[in-house]
């Protein structure tokens, strides 16, 4: 029976870097992977295909990256797009907001201003985070510290005492004990069910179709959305793989459309010529007409927060916890944030008690104090923002002047403009 400091269920993106994280501070974990153990020529083979799917990665998320050793390999991958500037716009309205490039970042008494790019963060897709984590995962300077299971499921979880923490079972029927038990298990989470912590859900009655589209103007490091009467419309840069690519580059994106539910659920079933087409007029052109287009995909989209992030001897974090509605693109980076404060939290008080304190009841009361209310104030924000442009009230004429007018005198106000873009970074 192995014992540990910390057991981490879960072994996507947060929970990786979590583990990661731990290892490098010299703290016993295990990570736990229901997924079958892969080799470097499988995660080559599904590093050879272009994903739809791009996550939005803030400042914040790559300076934690970088701090594990993960963010130097997406980096040499160059399976990464980074984007300086953010526009978003209405179809039918006069409000549009620009930040980012050539904002003035200058000093403060007007002696010298720059106008340089700001990197407000990177487009990358999940296979390559992914593996680029499971490399850093296999090296010998964690390895003192760090376990992987993987290929196998947990199937029960005994609470033994505040003392010892918890006893999980696998379904080879091998049991670990652990002082703290970690849930990054995703939306359904085994260990929020187990631990009986229920959910506070919102569904948008909306689906966003994802797909990766070849465009024919360039995306020049800009992540755009526009807010449609029907929900919003995410074109978000994509990096250049292949030869062809990188000869004409700039012209990949990934998109994420969200439309009502049947509505959605109607248009993927065309051809995909139709989709590109009805997706070119949905942007207005921004970029010109679609080229290509390719894995058109569907989900649907609801809200969700944890009633709770902490019980005895166990935390969760990411989408264990909380679920956003994707217009920001904020949902990664939300669990991220949940990691290094958790890990900060974690030390500062097993370096406070003279290391006798680990995941401690005020420990993850600390962190839940800190991440929760600002989850939910993501969460509700950004619910507003979809009611706000695509609610069944948003057409009404009172509300559109309200919502183009408070565009149009946001967008004039230089000082709130760069504390946008700081925001969009996240640091």
């Amino acid at each position: 029976m192995k014992n540990n400091h910390t057991l981490i269920i879960g072994s996507g993106i947060v929970g990786a870097t979590l583990a990661l994280k731990l290892a490098q501070d010299k703290m016993p974990v295990t990570l736990i992977d229901a997924r079958p153990e892969r080799d470097e020529s499988a995660w080559q083979h599904e590093l050879s295909k272009r994903d739809a799917r791009v996550y939005a990665l803030s400042m914040a998320s790559i300076n934690l990256l970088k701090d594990i050793g993960a963010w130097q390999k997406i980096a040499a991958s160059e399976r990464k797009a980074d984007y300086s500037q953010m526009q978003v716009w209405q179809l039918n309205g006069m409000g549009e907001l620009l930040f980012g490039k050539s904002e003035d970042i200058g000093a403060e008494d007007n002696s010298s201003k720059i106008h340089e790019p700001i990197l407000l963060g990177s487009m990358v897709e999940p296979a390559v985070i992914e593996h680029a984590l499971w490399q850093r995962l296999h090296e010998e300077d964690v390895s003192d510290y760090l376990t992987i299971i993987a290929g196998h499921k947990v199937v029960n979880m005994d609470w033994l005492g505040a003392q010892q923490g918890y006893r999980v079972t696998l379904d080879n029927g091998e049991a670990i004990d652990t002082r703290l038990l970690v849930g990054a298990d995703g939306r359904g989470s085994f260990v929020r069910q187990q631990a009986g912590i229920g959910v506070d859900t919102f569904d948008y009655n909306q689906t966003a179709i994802c797909c990766a589209i070849q465009t024919e103007k360039p995306h020049q490091a800009t992540a755009r959305q526009a807010m449609l009467p029907t929900g919003t419309l995410a074109l978000l840069p994509l990096a250049d793989i292949t030869d062809a690519d990188k000869t004409n580059p700039q012209h990949w994106q990934s998109i994420v459309w969200t439309l009502p539910r049947n509505q959605a659920l109607a248009l993927i079933e065309e051809e995909d010529r139709f989709v590109a087409d009805k997706l070119a007029a949905a942007s207005n052109y921004e970029l010109g007409a679609i080229n290509q287009i390719e894995s058109i995909a569907s989900f649907p989209l609801a809200a969700q927060q944890a009633k709770s992030y902490v019980a005895d001897n166990l935390v969760l974090i990411g989408d264990a916890a909380h679920g956003v509605h994707p217009l920001a693109g904020q949902g990664l980076n939300l669990g991220m944030l949940d990691v290094q404060v958790l890990c900060e939290q974690l030390t500062h008080d097993f370096t406070r008690s003279g290391g006798t304190l680990w995941g401690s009841n005020q420990t993850l009361r600390h962190y839940e104090r800190s991440r929760r209310p600002h989850n939910s104030l993501m969460m509700h924000s950004f619910s507003a923002l979809n009611w706000l442009f695509a609610g069944s009230l948003a057409q009404v004429r009172p509300v559109q002047q309200i919502r183009n007018e408070g565009m149009y005198r946001v967008s004039k106000i230089k000082p709130l403009m760069r504390l946008f873009a700081k925001q969009a970074s996240g640091v």
